[in-house]
């Protein structure tokens, strides 16, 4: 397999855990009530079920079962305009390189129930995304060999147990059962005559495990912070992989591919008995990625490619309100979501600035509403990229690419308590 080929193929693996509306590639969309309020507070809020998404040991305040079920449907924005080519210069259009709307739009659903035993333990299960992507430009793209098709699916399985250690601090913890599935596909674009020849293409799943951990301490019954821990789970893909060999055969191979661990700290402060304000600082351990690497017995010397990745950790902070009026609470937040990695073709990495609001309606003492939209602003920027063919005479590529969106979210959760 070519140098050009390998570090293509990296690069564009690692897009399998970019998702547009969130920095370090996270889905968090995990409910309408805390997308209302920017997802300030999550650790320590605990408004509904869906706090097992980032807190188990939340689940102490429950005293009856509660079941929540959310859907959330995220409208991206991505466009890449080209602005040089170095091999061609003035010679050609250059917006042959453009290309709009690379990220396809979502749906990422959610459950969760919380069951009481006692005034002392309280047991729960989660079922919602922790990363994905739907991602594809033009099958003909100049670029294609750094642009094709990428479609990842993740399902976390989270069952978790809290335990009241004092009238004050909650204990809590999780395990993470997660399945993820990948396709990814590239093509030669200018490298070939015909641009939308296959490059390569691989298919495969992987199961991991994980844990999680959390802390709340209620200062009182206006006033707790929480602190949550969330597990490295590191994929093991395996699958069918086709572009490895001289004559495309398709092949078995592994990929390894880490989701990196979080760490988040929020706060929930009832100010009166109408207004309270909620804030958190999630921290997400990028630092992790410091090489993709793929195998396979049918590659030379058993790697088909290995790249050195340049990822830092990143913090995202928010804040949010609330005001309650009867059976109405009105939502709003705001948050900065820092960029987590260098910017390239396959990810348009930048920071990103979250507005937001919500409502919820109290339906009943057993049935509540939740409703909430967001708009993310994408910070434009400016990248090159250099393919690199690995033989002679064929020269390296560098392109100039500038990458600008946002992104719309819109949010609806039901939570029934038994």
């Amino acid at each position: 397999m070519s140098k050009f080929q390998k570090t293509t193929l990296a690069t564009a693996l690692l897009l399998v855990t970019a998702q547009s509306s969130a920095a370090g590639f996270q889905v968090s969309e995990h409910s309408a009530s805390g997308l209302g309020r920017a997802f300030a507070g999550e650790a320590a809020v605990a408004d509904n079920a869906s706090v097992l998404a980032r807190n188990p040991a939340a689940m102490s305040r429950f005293k009856q079962a509660e079941l929540s079920i959310v859907g959330s449907y995220v409208e991206p924005n991505v466009d890449i305009t080209g602005t040089t080519d170095s091999v061609l210069g003035g010679g050609r259009d250059i917006s042959s390189l453009d290309s709009d709307d690379i990220v396809h739009s979502a749906f990422v659903p959610a459950a969760y129930f919380i069951q009481p035993i006692n005034d002392k333990f309280a047991v729960g299960v989660g079922l919602f995304s922790t990363y994905g992507v739907t991602t594809e430009f033009e099958d003909d793209y100049a670029a294609g060999a750094a642009g094709g098709t990428t479609d990842l699916l993740t399902l976390n399985i989270n069952p978790s147990v809290s335990f009241k250690a004092t009238d004050k601090l909650s204990l809590g913890l999780g395990i993470s059962v997660v399945y993820g599935s990948a396709t990814v596909e590239r093509n030669y674009g200018d490298l070939d005559a015909d641009p939308s020849r296959s490059l390569f293409l691989l298919e495969g799943d992987a199961w991991a495990l994980g844990w999680n951990t959390g802390a709340l301490y209620e200062i009182n019954e206006n006033n707790r912070i929480g602190l949550a821990y969330r597990s490295q789970v590191d994929l093991d893909f395996e699958g069918d992989f086709t572009g490895a060999t001289s004559n495309d055969k398709k092949v078995s191979a592994t990929l390894d591919l880490p989701l990196p661990a979080t760490a988040e700290f929020s706060g929930y402060h009832a100010l009166t008995e109408s207004f309270a304000v909620s804030y958190s600082v999630l921290w997400t351990q990028w630092s992790k990625f410091e090489e993709l690497k793929a195998t396979s017995s049918s590659c030379l010397a058993g790697e088909c490619f290995l790249k050195e990745e340049s990822f830092d950790d990143n913090m995202r902070y928010s804040v949010g309100a609330e005001y309650t009026i009867d059976k109405v609470v009105l939502r709003a937040g705001f948050a900065l979501d820092e960029s987590a990695g260098e910017t390239t073709l396959s990810i348009p990495e930048s920071d990103r600035l979250w507005y937001t609001a919500g409502v919820t309606y109290t339906v009943s003492n057993n049935l509540s509403v939740d409703f909430a939209v967001a708009y993310i602003d994408v910070e434009s920027v400016e990248f090159t990229e250099t393919t690199k063919p690995g033989t002679s005479p064929t020269p390296d590529i560098t392109y100039g690419f500038k990458s600008s969106g946002d992104a719309i979210i819109a949010s609806a959760q039901a939570n029934y308590r038994f």
